[in-house]
């Protein structure tokens, strides 16, 4: 069993100078990596960084993340990443209840106001020249505080609360050996393959795409955000970059058009059902997996595939050194082929919920099938298996859901909605398909109070990251109950369905019909009849910003994509991303279309 620096290191002594890292026109030999790696490592241990020591990491997508994530390991300490995107008050939370050691980040980063871990800013120039004095060569355990062992923690990654309240997920490096092996097992990565490193940090899946990469002596390949965009965007950075291998959740696939990408290589699917359609399509010229597991293990507990048949997709059966139940109310297995919960053990288990003892003894139970002493995840997924050992996903018993491949408590967003000091109750559910499922709020008020969609939304959008804010907010007088006197979310969730699909009024009969810009029609107007479509929004001005309209990343890519069709104006993904207002992208608009004369 390895730690994640024993298992790095083994590598580059294989690799030597082959790339490690591709960002832009920067590379990354192995050899360098490893070294700076290594440099910064011994730095951090001079700040006091060892085993089970938490270091908060406020690093923008690039080849020093990598560094930095690496130097945490080797140091001895595990890594909390905090996505500079998200909301300072979620930040706040998340550093004071992880209570790290130490943060590091870089010079156009900063850690919210009121913060008081010490930190290190990596790219000021006498850190970085401070640290380039410091030896190379890989990281010894007598240089550590303590020994490194797998039982030692790896990473810190917090999830949406059901309470109300995020919890952070404790992994350790005892499934780091197994996931190896299963990797290799089953994709075969190999030098001079390149792997895209997809999904955030912030995210287990970000580790995932890191070991694919770094621990097998491929390349892994980073790009800037907006080149990520599922769609186009997406399809484009695959092809440039001639990408071998590459994780991605099923709302990015949907949208993404597969001809000609990964040709020979891998793709798998996970962080939500894989619908027959998109086996359909992806697993044509290379081979297509379906991977299954929460964020309490070690990125993954089961595994399927390649899969070819589109109306038998199943979520595999488990990695290695992992174990999947299907278990009853009695936590008895189940018969074959009968649906019950999945429960998961193994060497990829997380310890548990940091700093929060009771959350984690209801969910990480005594596994009565495992060795003396061992646990199990409770995950709250329902399953069944068959003869054959195949494992397939029956859907949540609870609130969870997935949006665009996040986890999401509802609950979570229930109470961010009911803490606004008008609203009495709230009730949040999911509306819409794979590709555009939004979060939709509904709220009735306190007697008397007045309270306006744009409020509600502004202070949820304080405290919960951009895919947990509901795109609407609707407020009642009442809410439909169903006979027990519970609210009716499944009657909310299909009007907010049917309400996003509905044509709005006065938006014309399709998107074909918007009017292109002319000596009557503004690109302000334009761009105002498109949002209005996309958004399924009844009136849009060019005062309106995109995204506090309810729209999100994969929208944005159908606006881009709009615009370069119907406008005939080509722009970059950032400028639609970055755009305060519409009218602020209506006058990008203007100044492309005369540059390009």
């Amino acid at each position: 069993m390895k730690t994640v620096p024993e298992a790095f290191e083994s590598i580059v002594v294989q690799a030597g100078d082959a790339p490690a890292v591709v960002f832009g026109d920067q590379t990354l030999g192995y050899g360098e990596l490893n070294a700076r790696a290594n440099r910064l490592a011994r730095a951090l241990i001079g700040k006091g960084v060892g085993p089970d020591a938490l270091v908060a990491v406020a690093v923008p997508r690039s080849p020093e993340l990598v560094v930095v994530l690496l130097a945490v390991l080797k140091a001895g300490g595990a890594y909390l990443p905090l996505d500079p995107d998200y909301p300072a008050d979620r930040l706040t939370h998340m550093l004071a209840d992880a209570r790290p050691v130490l943060a590091v980040r870089t010079a156009d980063t900063a850690l919210p106001e009121g913060t008081d871990v010490p930190e290190v800013v990596v790219d000021e120039p006498r850190f970085a020249e401070a640290c380039e004095l410091l030896p190379g060569g890989d990281v010894t355990q007598d240089e550590r505080p303590a020994r490194l062992l797998p039982q030692h923690l790896m990473y810190v990654i917090y999830t949406s609360g059901s309470t109300g309240v995020p919890k952070g997920v404790a992994v350790s490096h005892t499934g780091v050996s197994d996931m190896i092996t299963t990797q290799a097992s089953l994709f075969g990565v190999r030098p001079g393959e390149r792997v895209i490193q997809w999904a955030s940090m912030s995210f287990d899946a970000g580790f995932y795409d890191v070991a694919l990469a770094l621990l097998h002596g491929a390349t892994l390949v980073l790009a800037p955000r907006e080149e990520l965009l599922p769609g186009e965007p997406l399809r484009e950075t695959l092809l440039k970059h001639d990408i071998t291998h590459a994780v991605l959740p099923p709302v990015a696939l949907s949208v993404t058009d597969g001809s000609g990408l990964l040709q020979g290589g891998t793709i798998m699917s996970t962080g939500d059902a894989c619908t027959p359609a998109l086996v359909r399509e992806w697993s044509q010229g290379r081979r297509m997996f379906n991977g299954y597991g929460p964020t309490e293990v070690t990125v993954g507990a089961s595994i399927g595939g390649p899969v070819t048949d589109a109306l038998d997709v199943s979520i595999g059966t488990p990695w290695v050194g992992g174990r999947v139940y299907v278990l009853d109310d009695r936590l008895c297995p189940a018969a074959e082929g009968e649906e019950g919960e999945l429960y998961l053990a193994g060497s990829g288990l997380a310890r548990g919920y940091l700093n929060r003892p009771g959350v984690t003894a209801s969910r990480f139970v005594a596994d009565p099938f495992g060795p003396p002493g061992s646990l199990m995840y409770r995950s709250g997924d329902r399953g069944l298996r068959r003869a054959d050992g195949e494992l397939y996903f029956a859907g949540r018993a609870d609130d969870q859901v997935k949006v665009r491949g996040f986890r999401v408590e509802l609950g979570e967003v229930e109470a961010r909605l009911a803490g606004h000091p008008a609203v009495d109750v709230a009730v949040a559910v999911v509306a819409g398909g794979l590709a555009d499922a939004r979060i939709v709020g509904y709220v009735t008020t306190r007697d008397g109070a007045e309270v306006t969609e744009a409020e509600l939304r502004a202070h949820v959008a304080r405290s919960l990251p951009g895919h947990m804010v509901p795109a609407r907010v609707t407020v009642l007088a009442e809410f439909p109950t169903t006979p027990n006197g519970k609210a009716d979310r499944e009657r909310l969730r299909a009007e907010a369905t049917a309400a996003l699909q509905a044509e709005p009024a006065g938006s014309g009969a399709s998107a074909e019909r918007v009017p292109a810009p002319s000596e009557a029609t503004s690109f302000e107007e334009a761009l105002c009849g498109m949002v209005t479509e996309i958004l399924a929004r009844p009136s849009v001005t060019p005062q309106d910003n995109f995204f506090e309209l309810g729209g999100q990343s994969v929208l944005a890519v159908q606006l881009g994509s709009r615009i370069r069709k119907e406008l005939r104006v080509n722009i970059p993904m950032r400028t639609v991303l970055e755009a305060a207002t519409l009218g602020h992208l209506a006058r990008s608009l203007e100044e492309a279309k005369a540059a390009a004369r």
